[in-house]
């Protein structure tokens, strides 16, 4: 498998080195540039500030996320009052244009903090709350009644059976938070405050370095893989699938 994964990277990077070198067009750098790009960004410290400015906000709305997301899914899935409350607001809110709603919070917040860990929240916020809701809503009926026959509580029935079979959607429901968390903070960074990568995203482009800009937006899909992985690494560890 590590074979194919390894022929899967060098056939794309090969065939973006040869669409740089056609040119497919003038702003797009072959890969060899662009890895020297990023390589010179490592070294100078330019992509190493950037990501210190960006991560504040984006660690902000995911734990906010995660850990008001994750009991307000729970809450739905366990009470049908605050389902009917709320399910359609937060079903609305997958739906919703949210990049294109995102720069309003400008006007409401300014720029700064408050409104990229907003933008964040915004995009993460509806995919944690329903995979968490789906995660309850799914526990077989069986496993509940095998509960109940035996006399179990309804803490008990919520504690040994709900929670431990919702924890699988549950842990899907922060991987996609997480990867809509970064889509959320660089579309903050472009289009409210111009800080952190989506600034040097705007910068390089600007200056026609493309080399510099895909290299950004590289290491940002870089980066995103990488934290994926290891959520779902801590998944695994603490969740094992027989």
């Amino acid at each position: 498998m590590r074979r194919w994964q390894l022929a899967s990277f060098v056939l794309f990077f090969g065939l973006w080195e040869l669409a740089g070198r056609w040119p497919v067009s003038p702003a797009f750098p072959p890969f060899s540039n662009t890895f020297l790009a990023l390589v010179e960004m490592i070294r100078d410290g330019t992509l190493g500030k950037a990501y210190l400015i960006t991560a504040q906000p984006l660690a902000l709305g995911i734990v906010l996320c995660a850990v008001a997301g994750i009991a307000f899914g729970i809450g739905m899935g366990l009470s049908r009052a605050i389902e009917w409350l709320s399910l359609p607001v937060f079903i609305i809110l997958q739906a919703a244009p949210m990049a294109a709603i995102i720069p309003l919070l400008t006007y409401m917040y300014g720029i700064g903090l408050t409104s990229k860990v907003l933008a964040v929240i915004m995009l993460a916020a509806p995919v944690i709350v329903m995979n968490s809701y789906k995660g309850i809503r799914n526990t077989p009926p069986s496993l509940l009644q095998m509960c109940r026959s035996f006399q179990g509580t309804r803490v008990q029935e919520v504690v040994k059976i709900v929670l431990p079979h919702a924890a699988a959607l549950v842990f899907t429901g922060l991987r996609l938070g997480l990867a809509m968390g970064f889509i959320g903070i660089v579309i903050a960074e472009l289009l409210i405050t111009p800080t952190g990568i989506g600034d040097l995203i705007s910068y390089h482009g600007s200056t026609a370095d493309y080399s510099k800009m895909f290299a950004t937006i590289a290491s940002i899909v870089a980066v995103a893989a990488i934290s994926l992985h290891l959520l779902q690494r801590l998944e695994l560890r603490l969740f094992p699938r027989d």
